[in-house]
C-alpha cells in the first residue's frame, strides 16, 4: 500500500473567485432511486443477518424510476398512471435449500419507505415496484470468505473536509425546507427540492426548486402569496448561516401572467414524468461539487462488507474530516484507490492533499496515523451503515 502526503499551494476554494454546488433533495427522482437501492440493501443485510447468522454478497446498486402521469389543479389533483420502479442488482437467492423472498423484501421494504418519506405518495396505489435481481458471480462472492473482507471492485472513494459556507447553505437549506418545522408552517411544500448555489467573490445565489402540493393552494394567487411568503422565511433561515449577501429564486420559471407554476399532486415531480437513477444525484457527503474532487461511483445499495466503492467513500470523507479537524490544517482532500480481491484494509494508493503552514514533516506523521486509523476500521463500518449513521447521497 502506497500513502502519499502532499502539501498543496492550490487556492482554497473558500478563497477563489466563484464556486458552484448543488444538493438533491429527499424527494427527487434522483435521490428516490438512491433511497430505494440503499434502503433495500439494508433489508437484504438484515434478513441475512437474521436468518444465516451474517451478511451475504449482495449489490443493489442499480434503479432507475420511470415517471408517472397526473392531472393536476389547484385545490387537488390525481395520479392517473403510477411512478414505476425497476430495481436492478445481485444478490444470493438461496442458501442451501431455503430461497430468499427477493421480490417480497424489496415490494415491502420500498412500499414502506416510501410511505414515510412521501406525505403524499400513495405507494401501493401509485407506485409500481419491479425488481430484476440475480445470483451474484462465483469470484465476488468469494470476497466475503476472508477474515479480512477482500474489495469486490477496483473503485476510487473520495472526500474533503471541511465544506465552504456555501456548501453548508445549500446543504443546511435543503434540510431546512424538509424539516418537521417547515412542514408544519408550510404543508404544500412538497419534498421534492433541488438547489443550485453559486458563489461570486461575496455574493451567493441560490435557486431552489420545490414541488408545491395542490390540495393546500385554491389559486393561482394564492401559490404566488404563499412563494412570496416562503421567500421572506428562508431568508431568514439563510441570514442565521451566513453574513454574505444572498439572493434567492424560487421555482424560477413560474410565469403569473402565462399561469405556470410548479404543481403537483403528491410533493415529488416524479408523478408527472420527471425520471431517475442511481447515481446522478448527491455524492456520499450529500452535495454535487464540480469545483471538488468527486468519483462517479455510486454508494447507493453496494454492500457494505465489501464493496470500495461505497467503503472507500465513507472512509475518504471520514480522513479527510479528521485530519482537517485535528491536524491545524485549513483543508483537507482523500483519494482511495482499491483493487479487487485485495483486503479492504489495503487500498493500492492513499493520497492525501492537505493545505497548511505547518511542517511537512509534522503533517505528514499526523496524517499517516489518521489514514491508518481510518483503514483499520473499515472492516466494522457495515454496522453503521445498517443503523443509517452515515450519509450516503
Amino acid at each position: 500500500m502506497e500513502i502519499i502526503i502532499e502539501k498543496t499551494k492550490d487556492v482554497p476554494l473558500q478563497k477563489s473567485a466563484i464556486e458552484i454546488v448543488e444538493r438533491k433533495g429527499l424527494g427527487h427522482p434522483d435521490t428516490l432511486c438512491d433511497r430505494a437501492a440503499e434502503e433495500l440493501s439494508i433489508a437484504f443485510s438484515q434478513y441475512y443477518l437474521k436468518k444465516f447468522g451474517r451478511v451475504l454478497h449482495h449489490n443493489i446498486d442499480k434503479c432507475l424510476l420511470v415517471g408517472g402521469r397526473s392531472e393536476v389543479c389547484f385545490g387537488g389533483g390525481k395520479v392517473i398512471t403510477p411512478l414505476n420502479l425497476i430495481i436492478v442488482g445481485r444478490a444470493v437467492e438461496t442458501v442451501g435449500n431455503e430461497r430468499v423472498p427477493l421480490e417480497k423484501i424489496a415490494r415491502e421494504t420500498t412500499n414502506r419507505w416510501l410511505g414515510e418519506r412521501l406525505r403524499f405518495l400513495e405507494p401501493e396505489k401509485n407506485v409500481v415496484v419491479e425488481t430484476k435481481i440475480r445470483t451474484g458471480s462465483v469470484d465476488l462472492r468469494a470476497t466475503f470468505d476472508s477474515s479480512i473482507p477482500l474489495a469486490n471492485d477496483t473503485s476510487i472513494g473520495v472526500g474533503f473536509s471541511p465544506l465552504t459556507e456555501t456548501e453548508s447553505l445549500v446543504y443546511r437549506t435543503e434540510q431546512f425546507l424538509n424539516s418537521t418545522e417547515v412542514k408544519q408552517d408550510y404543508p404544500m411544500v412538497g419534498e421534492d427540492i433541488k438547489i443550485m448555489g453559486i458563489r461570486i467573490h461575496d455574493h451567493i445565489k441560490l435557486t431552489i426548486a420545490i414541488a408545491f402540493v395542490s390540495r393546500f393552494i385554491s389559486s393561482r394567487d394564492e401559490y404566488f402569496k404563499i412563494k412570496a411568503r416562503l421567500l421572506g422565511y428562508i431568508h431568514a433561515f439563510v441570514k442565521k448561516i451566513t453574513n454574505r449577501e444572498v439572493s434567492i429564486a424560487i421555482n424560477a420559471a413560474d410565469n403569473y401572467e402565462k399561469d405556470i407554476v410548479y404543481l403537483t399532486v403528491t410533493g415529488t415531480s416524479a408523478e408527472c414524468g420527471d425520471d431517475g437513477q442511481v447515481g446522478r444525484g448527491n455524492r456520499a457527503n450529500g452535495l454535487i461539487t464540480p469545483y471538488r474532487p468527486m468519483t462517479l461511483e455510486a454508494t447507493a445499495g453496494k454492500n457494505p462488507i465489501t464493496h470500495t466503492g461505497k467503503l472507500y467513500n465513507l472512509a475518504a470523507n471520514e480522513i479527510s474530516r479528521e485530519i482537517a479537524k485535528e491536524t491545524n490544517v485549513s483543508g483537507a482532500e482523500c483519494y482511495l484507490v482499491s483493487q479487487i480481491g485485495a483486503p479492504i484494509t489495503e487500498p493500492q494508493t492513499a493520497h492525501v492533499k492537505v493545505h497548511s503552514n505547518l511542517a511537512k514533516k509534522i503533517v505528514e506523521e499526523r496524517c499517516r496515523n489518521i489514514i491508518k486509523k481510518h483503514l483499520d476500521q473499515i472492516p466494522q463500518l457495515w454496522t453503521g451503515i445498517l443503523e443509517r449513521r452515515y450519509s450516503l447521497f
